[in-house]
């Protein structure tokens, strides 16, 4: 039998660590929103030839009087040619007649590319600060009605505690997806909710399944064994289920992960790879952090009851 509680310190510090790393990168180095949070519009430009991305950009860039511009490549699913993602951080948006303007601007620098606008979205600031207000809240929401489902379900193997640990632990996975944004300087975009919303609902499943576990041995043995050998049992009873699923899960997405780099599809990959980590997190928590938290906390309470 594995000891996965009487290791508790080492998960907990791989964890902290992770953590402690992820924030301080993320006050250093800064966290860019993407479009959908701070405002602004989304071009996209099918062409014919090579062109150069920062030339393109600086042609943008002289039409909107110097402010800064990115470009991405993305493959178009449909035609398999590569397009250009222009994205202008305007905060109001961009308007028709600047459009004009820089496409009359790009159509005479590169007459013989045949540029085309594929699509254009604007996104004012005011609805981007909104849209994340409400994607706070949702996570938040979901957060607090896991607490108390769990509360009420694992009432007899201290409910509440149970509820707010298995929530410490969906934490500890949202952090995980939020430092692969962070670490390879992807933008917060509405992708990270679907990721942590996703994730919430995953990780869940796999510590319930081990409370579950926690109650009937509980019921079973009462006070034959020690609340660490009881959780101990508890997790290893579960362990071959755990790793089963999150084999076949990881594999399923890391190959939608493989096949969007291979392709270039940008918004599959910035899905597909904080989901991938998001679920290997999932498991971990589910395993080596929710119930050790849950074992500290009732050995503390009973340190405290008998102290």
């Amino acid at each position: 039998m594995i000891n996965i509680v009487g290791r508790k310190k080492i998960w907990f510090t791989i964890s902290s660590a992770i953590i402690i790393v992820t924030i301080l990168v993320a006050l250093i180095f800064s966290v860019e929103l993407d479009i959908q949070f701070r405002g602004g519009s989304i071009v996209t430009y099918s062409h014919s030839g090579e062109l150069d991305k920062g030339d393109f950009a600086k042609t943008i860039e002289s039409v909107l009087g110097g402010e800064k511009v990115s470009i991405q490549e993305q493959r178009d699913v449909t035609t398999g040619e590569m397009n250009l993602v222009v994205t202008l951080s305007s905060k109001q948006g961009i308007s028709p007649e600047k459009y004009g303007e820089i496409n009359d601007a790009l159509w005479a620098a590169y007459p013989q590319n045949n540029i085309e606008v594929v699509s254009t979205s604007n996104v004012d600031a005011s609805i981007g600060h909104d849209f994340l207000i409400k994607s706070v809240v949702a996570v938040a929401a979901a957060s607090v009605l896991m607490i108390v489902y769990i509360a009420f379900r694992f009432r007899k193997i201290g409910g509440w505690s149970a509820g707010v640990f298995s929530v410490l632990a969906l934490l500890h996975d949202v952090m995980f997806v939020f430092a692969v944004f962070v670490f390879f300087r992807i933008p917060l975009n509405d992708s990270f909710i679907a990721v942590v919303l996703t994730i919430l609902g995953y990780s869940i499943n796999a510590t319930v399944v081990i409370y579950d576990r926690i109650r009937e041995n509980k019921r079973l043995l009462g006070t034959k064994v020690s609340l660490a050998e009881l959780v101990n049992t508890s997790i290893n009873q579960s362990l071959t289920r755990s790793i089963n699923t999150t084999i076949s899960t990881v594999i399923a997405m890391g190959t939608v992960c493989v096949v969007a780099i291979v392709y270039n599809v940008s918004s599959i990959i910035t899905f597909a790879a904080p989901m991938l980590v998001g679920m290997i997190a999932g498991a971990y928590s589910s395993v080596c952090i929710a119930g050790p938290l849950w074992v500290t906390w009732q050995e503390h309470k009973l340190a405290k009851k008998h102290g």
